[in-house]
């Protein structure tokens, strides 16, 4: 009887920490569902009808997703942190875009974010996976939480043609985040093995760093993004780079209700990164360059949200082969409407239509939208450069 005592004494002392710790870390789940049904066209191509993508009505995912995130208060003011988020295709239960391509930020855990770290009052500093440079702060919301898809992704940097940043949510990152002072902050990202080789007697000495500046002074927010993505030294040449950078700014002129500019460059350095979208700009260039801009309107009127979007790219300047910078440009629009049921429930109606030159292929890749099947995660390859995306969808959205 004396053992058996002893043991489940054994057996309680050594669980008692365990249970101690369990009620020191405050863990969340949450999450997003934002499905509905659209349709979906890219009709005037260059080509003709043979480049074209003819209408169709789809019942889509935009960017669900399930999250774990949790705090153990360490003493002293410190806290470790953690978040686990993972992407989530309801429509199909399968780690598919609209395509039917295979989606990179949905069907396994942290396939959107994911870290772990220290918070206190000097900041928060984390290893894992993190946003880099594409987020753009209070100045463009509508793709990110309200609707299945807002302007022309000028904002995130998915430019056609290859001229792409290429940068979103970065793997293998430690990231600093500043606490706020002055009503600014900064985010400083480095990845020191972006773009790693496997090969033996390769060179590894490709990296990325991020630096975020951004702040809100009253009725007035905005921020500086830049990104630097340098890839492995090649054998014979210079070393490939990709340099984003991006100007935020906004006016909230009463609650709920907002004007918002962005100017975003993409810098490509003796061919920078992979490209997003096809085709290869000009390959005997050694430093490629593209601007684009965007306006972003928000109003509230009561339960109903009103939004609308409007942006240009310029043509594709550093070109080194007679025309092939030529007609490289496209604009594009987009107005909406939240009707709010609370804060958490909304269903929406948007339109949405980019007009590309007859040398360009922007598209709707942004949350896996596009149904064409070009390079990367989609979109409009060369065969249908000058066609014209368009997108009409009714959809809800849900947070829990």
């Amino acid at each position: 009887m004396n053992k058996k005592l002893m043991a489940v004494a054994v057996a309680g002392a050594l669980a008692a920490p365990a249970a101690v710790f369990a009620q020191a870390s405050n863990v969340q789940i949450y999450g997003k569902l934002n499905l509905g049904f659209d349709n979906y066209s890219a009709t005037g191509s260059t080509a003709g009808a043979a480049g074209d993508f003819k209408s169709r009505y789809r019942v889509y995912d935009s960017s669900s997703r399930l999250g774990f995130r949790g705090t153990e208060n360490l003493g002293g003011g410190l806290n470790a942190v953690f978040l686990m988020e993972s992407g989530v295709a309801v429509d199909t239960g399968a780690a598919t875009s609209q395509n039917g391509g295979a989606s990179s930020s949905a069907g396994i855990l942290s396939s959107r974010l994911g870290h772990v770290g220290l918070q206190g009052g000097w900041g928060l500093f984390t290893f894992g996976k993190s946003n880099v440079w594409w987020t753009s702060g209070t100045q463009d919301l509508a793709e990110a939480l309200w609707v299945n898809v807002g302007g022309p992704g000028i904002s995130t940097g998915t430019f056609g043609r290859g001229m792409a940043v290429g940068v979103t949510r970065v793997s293998n990152t430690m990231q600093y985040t500043s606490p706020v002072m002055g009503g600014m902050n900064a985010v400083v990202s480095y990845s020191p093995n972006r773009q790693e080789p496997v090969q033996a007697n390769a060179n590894a000495d490709g990296k990325l760093w991020g630096v975020t500046l951004q702040g809100t002074w009253g009725q007035f927010a905005g921020g500086l993004d830049w990104v630097k993505d340098q890839a492995n030294s090649p054998a014979v040449g210079s070393q490939k780079a990709t340099t984003g950078t991006k100007l935020r700014g906004g006016w909230t002129y009463r609650p709920g209700a907002s004007v918002n500019l962005l100017w975003v460059r993409s810098k490509l350095t003796n061919g920078g990164a992979a490209p997003i979208q096809g085709g290869v700009v000009d390959a005997t260039a050694s430093s490629l360059q593209q601007d684009g801009w965007i306006i972003n309107w928000d109003h509230l009127f009561g339960n109903v949200r009103a939004l609308a979007q409007w942006g240009k790219m310029n043509n594709i300047t550093g070109c080194t082969s007679a025309g092939t910078c030529n007609n490289t440009n496209m604009t594009g629009y987009f107005v909406g409407a939240n009707y709010l049921f609370s804060k958490r429930t909304w269903m929406y109606l948007t339109y949405g239509q980019i007009r590309n030159a007859s040398n360009y292929n922007q598209d709707y890749i942004g949350s896996g939208l596009t149904a064409a099947t070009g390079p990367g995660p989609g979109g409009l390859g060369v065969a249908s450069l000058g066609a014209d995306p368009r997108i009409v969808a009714i959809g809800m959205v849900h947070h829990f």
